[in-house]
């Protein structure tokens, strides 16, 4: 129902920049250890529904990703799709 980890993307462009590192002479063992700097949160609400559960206003404003009827929803996925529609429109025909 709720799920809250690291967010996989950012680990992946962060291992790249060691694989980069390491390719142009760094030894791995010198490399400082990093640990996840940014997290994320998804909700359920399917499965939320499905167990009789309402999940508060609150918590899913806050949800970085949000599933409702098995269709994930990202915020900035949707947000994108709302300005970038505006932006690019087809000039109207006066």
């Amino acid at each position: 129902m709720f799920s809250y980890g690291p967010d996989l993307v950012d680990i992946f462009r962060r291992a790249a920049t060691y694989v980069d590192r390491i390719l142009r002479g760094a030894k791995p063992a010198e490399l400082p250890i990093q640990f996840p700097a940014k997290f994320e949160m998804v909700v359920n609400l399917k499965t939320a529904k499905a167990l009789g559960l309402t999940v508060p206003q609150s918590i899913l404003l806050t949800a970085d990703e949000v599933i409702e009827q098995g269709i994930l929803q990202r915020k900035d996925v949707v947000a994108c799709s709302r300005t970038c529609a505006k932006e690019t429109s087809p000039p109207s025909r006066a």
